[in-house]
């Protein structure tokens, strides 16, 4: 709510009568003061520069020596990282120079085991070569009889393979035998045909062995008696007759496909 101001009847009392225009104020007989508002103004505003000026000097200065404290810190910042680092590249040396030292006394350790062993190896394979130097000696006799065997043996084969030659000739010509590589140095196929009178293309055939002197036969087809097979081969290495043999081989396939 809004209140109506009403001066008193002091202050209303106190007021001169109503007068015309022409009367005179008594404003005008009080005397005349001077505040000096203007001076009071300019020595405010010069307070106001002044103050101004000092606020900024103080925040320059402020400013320069935070930026000054800014530098010392880097400054003292990079110091230390280098000497970190100084103390990283040093413990880095020293422990590659332990490693160094570590290793070289490994390294001289192994050469000196390596020497004894070495030395122990030359004084085994002196007693090897010994050995060996004998044992070659006896080796070269053992070669020597087993050479002069395998030349009679030879001269055996030479003298059975002339008496063999006209009939195998006869035995290819009428009774369709045929000699065969087994895919081995001494190994013979012999391969039989016209064993059967319903079938004369059929055929029979078995591996000879003789890569020693006892021959063997290591497969053949078809399947007949291993009894009888056995005794045959037998036969052969008594009398080293390989007629003999083929003729019987040959009877033993004809019963079988009976």
């Amino acid at each position: 709510m809004s209140t109506l101001f009403e001066p008193s009847l002091s202050t209303n009392a106190m007021r001169a009568p109503l007068s015309t225009a022409d009367a005179p104020s008594m404003a005008d007989g009080l005397p005349a003061i001077t505040f000096g508002f203007d001076d009071l103004r300019e020595r405010m505003t010069r307070f106001t520069d002044r103050f101004d000026d000092f606020i900024a000097i103080g925040r320059k200065q402020v400013l320069e020596e935070r930026n000054r404290f800014r530098i010392n810190v880097a400054e003292l910042q990079e110091d230390q990282r280098m000497k970190h680092k100084d103390i990283d590249i040093l413990a880095q040396k020293s422990s590659h120079h332990a490693a160094s030292l570590s290793a070289q006394e490994a390294e001289t350790a192994e050469m000196q085991s390596a020497i004894a062993a070495i030395t122990q190896q030359r004084d085994s394979h002196a007693q090897h070569r010994d050995r060996l130097k004998s044992e070659i000696a006896s080796f070269n006799k053992q070669i020597a009889a087993r050479r002069s065997a395998q030349q009679a043996h030879a001269k055996e084969i030479d003298a059975q393979s002339r008496l063999n030659v006209p009939e195998l000739d006869f035995w290819e010509t009428y009774l369709g035998l045929r000699i065969e590589g087994a895919g081995q140095v001494d190994r013979l196929k012999f391969v039989f045909s016209n064993l059967d009178e319903r079938h004369w293309n059929k055929e029979a055939w078995f591996e000879l062995d003789t890569e020693k002197r006892e021959y063997m036969v290591v497969g053949c087809r078809p399947k007949v008696e291993e009894g009888e097979v056995e005794a045959c081969v037998e036969r052969l290495n008594e009398s080293r007759d390989l007629g003999a043999f083929l003729r019987g081989m040959r009877e033993i396939f004809v019963r079988g496909m009976k």
